[in-house]
């Protein structure tokens, strides 16, 4: 009725329908009162934002990048406002927690030196990767995780998953990430631990092949390692601890999952709340414009 008031008579209209006129008007004045205001309607839409936001990321995006998220959709809403839904609504990110070591050092080899000097990201793409191995295990035993990772953009390269972590692995996730960058990345330096994998003879003629300069932190020092150590804290706190693995077959396809994930939605702090596929388009187009 309230909306064809302004072009039939209310008392012919509540007639048609068996109510008073009275009756009526004490509805729409019951209605109104009840209808919230702009700042708790404003209030319920961000909780709905904040929600899906949260639920897209997996469960995993604290404040900081769910407000990213928003004002990337226009919204302007502070980090501190975000937290405080986030909090009232019993939702919150992941935080990091430790994970076992898997470095294992021939007494007997010699070690590249330290090119880096844990200075990873110097400023352009394809300056320095780095890559570790990690431990993972399902229902069908042991498994471990090698991956390369770009230390300017965070993007992860190449990875591969097996039940060992020979010299093999290692060389397949080069492989893959040699591939991405479409074979050009003379002059990169890949810097690891001290981990006999990457000591071995395979490794070194696999960086011979593609022109990838050797690089080696101290063995136990996980600063001389970070930015590979930080890849494996975001992917064991926001996947694998989250789930249980029955297969290997279910394991692998979570790992590339989750890795297609944070290439290409995941954001990040240290590249102005971007994805690192993201990041990488706005380096192309910055260089391309100039």
């Amino acid at each position: 009725m309230a909306a064809e008031c302004a072009d039939h008579d209310v008392t012919r209209m509540a007639g048609l329908l068996g109510v008073s006129r009275s009756g009526y008007y004490k509805h729409l004045q019951t209605s109104t009162a009840d209808a919230p205001g702009p700042q708790l309607q404003r209030r319920r839409d961000l909780e709905v934002k904040i929600l899906a936001h949260h639920r897209a990321s997996k469960g995993t995006y604290g404040s900081p990048r769910i407000t990213a998220d928003l004002h990337d959709e226009g919204e302007r809403v502070s980090a501190n406002t975000v937290a405080k839904i986030m909090a009232e609504l019993g939702i919150e990110g992941i935080s990091p927690r430790t994970f076992k070591t898997t470095t294992l050092v021939d007494p007997a080899a010699s070690f590249p030196p330290d090119l880096v000097g844990r200075r990873f990201d110097q400023g352009r793409i394809d300056a320095v990767w780095s890559s570790d191995i990690t431990y993972l295990c399902c229902g069908e035993g042991d498994m471990f995780l090698c991956a390369i990772r770009d230390e300017h953009s965070r993007r992860a390269l190449g990875w591969a998953v097996d039940d060992h972590m020979r010299t093999e692995l290692v060389t397949r996730a080069v492989e893959r990430a040699v591939f991405v960058r479409a074979h050009r990345c003379g002059g990169v330096i890949l810097h690891s631990d001290r981990g006999s994998q990457y000591t071995a003879h395979d490794m070194a003629l696999a960086c011979a092949t593609h022109g990838l300069r050797r690089s080696m932190g101290a063995t136990g020092i996980c600063w001389d390692n970070a930015g590979a150590e930080s890849l494996w804290s975001t992917f064991k706190h926001e996947c694998y601890y989250r789930h249980a693995f029955a297969t290997k077959t279910e394991l692998i396809a979570a790992v590339d999952n989750w890795m297609n994930f944070y290439n290409n939605q995941r954001r990040h702090s240290a590249i102005g709340m971007r994805s690192p596929i993201d990041y990488e388009r706005t380096l192309t187009v910055t260089t391309e414009a100039s």
